[in-house]
């Protein structure tokens, strides 16, 4: 089945469209003045991770100069002018193939038409052959086959080249679910292309209900089972004169990889049979070109990568001698951003009409926002430049968040969280229009609500920390408004949250929460198997870019919010009983800034009551990877029981006592967090001896009644200063068993002293909410913020 000839014809039809559209030069160097007498050459052009970037983008200087950068798209017309040029006009000696990826994860052009125009655009480029990448089942195994793959034939605007892959496994069967192999004819030599795909199942890649049926197998053992099969000598399980491993999956940096890297991929490189005589690699978007000698043999193949999006097109040389044995003389990387080769003008009237249609669609006008929303970056690299991290709390993931959960809560939503693999780009301020929109979220999924417990909302957010199997150590999850959480980044595993709110209530354990993610996420996508074992799921049926155009219908004028979602605190460990005056405190803060947003920088303080007990200024630094920049260290001692001014000027006689008052951060928006952790402050108390009761009909002294009754104030005259005592009670002990005794009597700690910055409203009984976060959990987050009802209100952003 991998050796039929039908694709071929079909492509060399289309190469010859391309000769006649366009100016075809030949190689500089024939192919032939390399290659000694007898031996064979093969030239093979390859791409990967194009992700649909048919339209040329490249950035520019200051000047407006080109710059090309890492991440800009050369554009499909240049690939094929490239093509063109290099492949001259006999194209049988050579090959255009792909290690995966080509559709799936695409810009505005292609996305909004199903990737068609990347169909078609490759069609017209004459791609032989594509290994299976994880973005090909975006859309799950069914659209691959019957779409993108099915219904090939004259006229059928389906790939026109094989797709092949021999990992991934029908559960079934244990057999290739995919060709695992085709067999190309190159300069009168049988090639045979064997295809390989990253671990979909292990590293979350695909949502898994669209790989159904389906497993993964070891890519070395895989591959090498197929390579057997096609040089045993037996034509009628297909053979090969040379074999190519074309793999989705590659090397996390340029550096090649050793026997001691511990990857898939590095067991694939050296063990690898030495039968496959060059590997093609992708999925990490790296660029590299380098040969290794594998397990067992004696000849370096090549091991390439060209980047992503068509920045550069590789080139590997294979030279078949006439004893059948395969070197590799030449393995590089092409650039085609420079302008060297000319557009083809066939394959850019192509993209022309895609863009049209694109701009046609996506020019409508949803909305505004005041700020930019972004997704987090990487420290600066030498050139200056920032990537995406992945690991980092973003303003564009939670507002995505909270756009979901806004447009799901008929059916009864009240927090959603937002992957961040699912945001590609970044939203300017200003103006909305729809293709800016939809670039963000260009996998149209459709939006879930789960029936979750808080235990497993807590699962979910300790799966945040990925397993080691995993590309990324950390994914942070956008959260939407309202929802917020502590957590420690140096416990261990399981144990990293300490406490989770919501509008300010900590979240039960065993309390069923409606919580919408999208359907990536509901069945367990990027290794969130929390969210897979909802107990009940509710497809909403709503797209998600359907949800952010009602959203911004509903209202077209966006304020960015900029507060913290996740704060990682970690506290000096409290001593039993409690803390006492002149005990030393620590608190180390991290999380408390954006990597991506401005006006980061400023004082963190801490305080208890209405004293402010220490402050620091904060790092903001960033810290790749993770979620732990905007830093600061608060370091205190517990004050003594003495009276502040502002608490002794209460009363002119009074004598000085603690009340346990919980720590409260201020961080330089306003937004204020409230730990569960208390420490005793100064109060004023009746200086009068308890154990010599006063006349009971002294007009300033309560009369005792019920020992449940808070007391009642004396009828003498409100002008004079009287003696009276306020309900006695006891503040929580500090150990999370509030002292029920308290209530019984009627007492209460005195207020915070002002506003909570988001809500406007009095801190009422710290002591008994923090008694409440106590039992709630270690610490408690308290993101004194905007409820969803006050949405109007004058709010602090800055």
């Amino acid at each position: 089945m991998n050796a039929h000839t039908s694709p071929r014809r079909r492509r060399l039809a289309g190469a010859s469209a391309l000769v006649a559209a366009g100016v075809l030069t030949a190689l500089t160097v024939p192919s032939a003045a390399l290659a000694a007498e007898g031996d064979t050459t093969i030239d093979l052009y390859n791409v990967n991770d194009f992700h649909g970037r048919i339209a040329q983008s490249i950035s520019k200087d200051s000047a407006g100069a080109p710059a090309p950068r890492d991440g800009d798209a050369a554009g499909a017309a240049t690939l094929a002018g490239a093509l063109q040029q290099l492949r001259g006009t006999d194209t049988s000696t050579s090959a255009f193939v792909s290690s995966g990826d080509n559709i799936g994860g695409s810009t505005f052009e292609s996305f909004i038409q199903d990737d068609q125009p990347t169909i078609d655009v490759l069609n017209q480029m004459d791609l032989s052959v594509s290994a299976i990448g994880n973005h090909e089942l975006d859309k799950g195994q069914d659209d691959l086959r019957d779409r993108v793959i099915g219904g090939q034939g004259e006229g059928v605007r389906a790939a026109q080249w094989d797709y092949v892959s021999a990992n991934i496994l029908d559960s079934a069967t244990g057999r290739p679910a995919f060709d695992p192999y085709a067999i190309e004819e190159i300069s009168g030599k049988r090639v045979g292309f064997i295809g390989a795909t990253v671990d979909l199942v292990g590293q979350g890649l695909v949502a898994p209900d669209g790989i159904a049926g389906l497993e993964m197998g070891d890519i070395t053992t895989e591959v090498n089972k197929v390579a057997d099969q096609l040089t045993d000598g037996d034509t009628a399980n297909g053979e090969a004169d040379v074999l190519v491993l074309l793999v989705h999956d590659g090397a996390e940096s340029p550096t090649p990889v050793t026997p001691s890297s511990g990857t898939e991929f590095a067991r694939a490189v050296y063990g690898v049979t030495p039968k496959v005589s060059a590997i093609l690699s992708a999925h990490t978007h790296q660029t590299y070109s380098y040969a290794i000698t594998p397990t067992g043999g004696t000849t370096p193949r090549p091991v390439i990568q060209t980047g992503s999006y068509g920045f550069n097109l590789g080139h590997v040389r294979l030279q078949v001698a006439a004893d059948g044995s395969v070197t590799a003389p030449v393995a590089e990387n092409l650039r085609l951003v420079d302008g060297k080769y000319a557009k083809d003008t066939a394959v850019q009237a192509t993209v022309d009409t895609a863009v049209a249609e694109a701009d046609r669609l996506g020019a409508v006008e949803l909305g505004t926002i005041d700020r930019d929303l972004k997704r987090a970056v990487q420290s600066p690299d030498e050139d200056g430049l920032q990537s995406e991290n992945r690991g980092g709390e973003s303003t564009l993931g939670n507002f995505v968040a909270e756009v979901q959960r806004s447009q799901t809560e008929r059916q009864g939503s009240q927090i959603a969280f937002m992957n961040p693999g699912g945001l590609r780009a970044d939203i300017a301020s200003g103006p909305v229009t729809y293709k800016e929109a939809a670039v963000v979220q260009p996998f149209a999924n459709t939006l879930v609500v789960l029936d979750l417990t808080g235990d497993q909302i807590r699962q979910a957010l300790e799966q945040q920390w990925q397993p080691s199997s995993a590309s990324r150590p950390f994914l942070k999850l956008g959260a939407s408004e309202g929802f917020s959480y502590t957590y420690d980044p140096k416990a261990a595993a399981g144990a990293r949250i300490t406490s989770m709110t919501l509008d300010g209530a900590p979240i039960v354990a065993d309390t069923t929460y409606k919580v919408t993610v999208n359907s990536f996420l509901a069945t367990g996508g990027d290794n969130f198997a929390a969210f897979k074992g909802a107990a009940a799921k509710q497809d909403s049926g709503m797209v998600d870019l359907e949800a952010q155009v009602q959203y911004f219908r509903a209202d077209p004028t966006v304020a960015v919010q900029e507060d913290q979602r996740a704060v990682g605190v970690r506290v000096t460990e409290t001593p039993e009983g409690g803390f006492q005056p002149g005990d030393d405190v620590r608190i180390d803060l991290s999380s408390l800034t954006f990597s991506n947003a401005a006006d980061q920088g400023g004082t963190v303080s801490v305080s208890a009551g209405d004293q402010e007990l220490a402050s620091a200024e904060i790092d903001t630094s960033i810290v790749d990877t993770t979620d732990e920049q905007g830093r600061a260290t608060l370091e205190f001692q517990v004050p003594e029981a003495v009276a502040s001014d502002a608490v002794a000027s209460r009363a002119v006689a009074a004598a000085v006592d603690t009340t346990d008052e919980p720590l409260v951060l201020t961080l330089p928006n306003g937004q204020t967090i409230t730990l569960a952790v208390t420490v005793p402050i100064a109060a004023v108390v009746d200086p009068t001896d308890p154990t010599d009761p006063t006349d009971p009909t002294d007009p300033g002294t309560p009369v005792p009644t019920d020992p449940t009754d808070p007391g009642t104030p004396g009828t003498g005259d409100p002008t004079a200063p009287g003696a009276g005592t306020p309900g006695a009670g006891t503040p929580g002990n500090g150990n999370g068993d509030p002292d029920a005794d308290a209530e019984a009597a009627g007492g209460r700690p005195g207020p915070a002293g002002g506003d909570l910055a988001w809500t406007g409203a009095d801190l009422v009984a710290p002591g008994i909410a923090a008694g409440a976060l106590l039992l709630a959990g270690a610490l408690g987050l308290v993101l004194a913020r905007r409820k969803r009802a006050e949405r109007d209100a004058t709010v602090l952003t800055d």
